[in-house]
């Protein structure tokens, strides 16, 4: 029988370990209790109850609260391997396509011998969420959920084309276990060399190191800057408390209880979420807020981190980074950009809101910044008065977004003057700029000049027409873009955007002398070429001329 008909539905898996039994393991270590994974589980619950509406139905949460010699929770509740993998598969049955899923697990993790040689070496390890009762004596079903495991049991959520997001709030690869300032990792210091379990609840081992070949990430794969879980997420979110070498932490915030870092803040983050947050978005302002503060735990997000939060769609990206640092004392703040993505001393940003408003909208700009000194891949720079106020960084919030404005060698920026009489098409069009300009292009200031000028077409009245600074038509604009279409504003804002992207590019420049026209590329289009036709492209050097196959990709 077919299933019935039914909009798409919002379900959740949350996870939340305090109490582990501390059983020892083969190095002699054992994981503690936490104090805070409970009350993350339960805060993440109480908001997707009461702010998104989730039935009740629709959740399976499996808890161990610290009660004394076991969890005061019963124990077909228990965060155990087998309930894990359980509550798994019993989601996996109940959604369908199109709906949401968001699982959010909240304990240690740990790294372990890994029983994948054929994947990971035969001095390899698997990376795994560490069930309660981790290390029991006696008791095979005490084990480990190692990566490849979580691995098969998302992609099964992926192949019923379910919004899946996962957030995980643990260490991932095991770190130091001491406490700082109150704060404390949810991780141990080594590996665990315990006995292998002969097969897994998951799945055949076979038919797991498979999927892991075909949908997970190579062997060799340099984890850089990435989490330390070793599978790359593919269709779906991933936010992950820190990097391989970090650790994730817990702590009293706001002098109360331990929550997560990760989770507190991501918390603090959605209840001020505009309705163009991306997952992106989010974990930005969280990994400034959290680095902030624990200089050893930066959150990432991985996989498609452009999905609108808890949406269906994916927005375009923009080009804000975050402000990861301010210092009131000099006026100054340090953001995440540096040379390694084109910033120089001079490079000039545009402080807004970091959250809670749309993503590409303008906003409220708070200050204007100038780069003073610039790292790899971070930057500080000084408050600039750009608006006749004196800005002042104090009031410029860590996980702020600052917008490139320009480069030393190009500005990427333009600006747009809406010059039709009609004030209602004059409205839409400059509310479409300011909303949806994406940083690269802004209303003209009424008494300067612009990059672009909109219009009525002077033949045509009923077609919008782009003009340079001189009155004269951009060429090759195509198809006309009628006045009465109701989505007019939004397609002249994106075309708007492509030009000043096409013209930035056309303004870059090479510095060094001797590599002058060495290359040149030409793109053989007569007029009458239509999309899909073949071209001829001639890559053109000092020396050779070498016309490219036009099916070679």
């Amino acid at each position: 029988m077919a299933d019935t008909p039914r909009s798409p539905a919002l379900f959740a898996l949350l996870i939340g370990i305090d109490h582990y039994c501390e059983y020892p393991l083969a190095n002699g270590l054992y994981y503690p209790k936490l104090g805070g994974c409970v009350r993350d589980s339960q805060k993440v619950r109480t908001y997707l109850l009461n702010r998104l509406g989730l039935e009740p139905s629709h959740l399976v949460q499996l808890i161990a609260s610290n009660g004394g010699e076991a969890p005061s929770e019963a124990p077909e509740h228990w965060p155990t391997y087998a309930n894990i993998v359980s509550a798994f598969n019993e989601l996996t049955e109940k959604v369908r396509a199109g709906d949401q899923l968001f699982i959010h697990y909240s304990g240690h993790g740990g790294r372990t011998t890994t029983m994948f040689p054929d994947l990971k070496g035969t001095t390899g390890f698997d990376e795994a969420l560490v069930p309660l009762d981790i290390g029991k004596p006696g008791d095979p079903g005490a084990r480990y959920l190692r990566d490849v495991e979580l691995h098969s049991l998302l992609q099964d959520l992926v192949e019923k084309e379910v919004r899946l997001t996962v957030v995980l709030d643990c260490c991932h690869s095991g770190g130091a276990t001491r406490s700082i300032g109150g704060a404390r990792k949810r991780g141990i210091g080594q590996a665990d060399a315990a006995p292998l379990p002969p097969n897994s609840a998951v799945g055949d081992l076979s038919t797991l190191i498979q999927r892991w070949q075909t949908t997970g990430a190579p062997r060799t794969r340099s984890l850089g800057n990435q989490s330390s879980w070793l599978f790359e997420p593919r269709g779906y979110t991933l936010l992950a408390a820190c990097r391989a070498s970090e650790s994730a932490m817990e702590f009293p915030f706001d002098g109360g209880k331990p929550n997560g870092a990760l989770t507190y803040w991501m918390l603090d983050t959605l209840h001020q979420a505009g309705p163009n947050t991306t997952w992106q978005r989010v974990a930005e302002r969280v990994a400034a807020k959290v680095h902030s503060q624990f200089s050893e735990q930066t959150p990432m997000v991985q996989g498609e981190g452009d999905y609108r939060v808890f949406g269906a769609d994916r927005l375009q990206s923009h080009l804000g980074v975050p402000v990861l640092q301010v210092n009131p004392a000099q006026n100054q703040v340090r953001i995440g950009a540096g040379e390694a993505h084109g910033v120089a001393t001079g490079t000039r940003f545009q402080i807004v809101p970091g959250i809670g408003i749309d993503a590409d909208a303008a906003g409220t700009p708070l200050a204007l910044v100038e780069v003073i000194r610039v790292g790899g891949t971070d930057a500080w720079a000084s408050m600039v008065d750009g608006s006749g106020n004196s800005p002042q960084a104090a009031e410029i919030e860590v996980g702020s977004q600052a917008i490139m404005l320009n480069t030393s060698a190009v500005r990427i920026q333009r600006t747009a003057h809406v010059a039709i009489d009609d004030a209602d098409l004059r409205r839409q069009m400059e509310a479409s700029i300011q909303a949806d300009g994406r940083g690269f292009v802004a209303l003209a200031d009424p008494d300067q000049g612009a990059d672009f000028l909109i219009d009525r077409h002077q033949d045509r009245a009923d077609e919008w027409v782009v003009q340079e600074t001189s009155g004269s038509p951009i060429p090759n604009l195509r198809p006309a873009i009628q006045t009465i279409d109701p989505h007019a504003a939004a397609k002249l804002t994106n075309r708007l955007v492509h030009l000043a992207q096409f013209r930035n590019v056309q303004s870059l420049d090479m510095p060094d002398a001797r590599m002058a026209d060495k290359l040149k590329v030409t793109l053989d289009a007569p007029p009458t070429t239509q999309p899909g036709d073949t071209v001829r492209l001639t890559i053109t050097n000092s020396q050779t001329v070498n016309p490219t196959d036009p099916n070679d990709p």
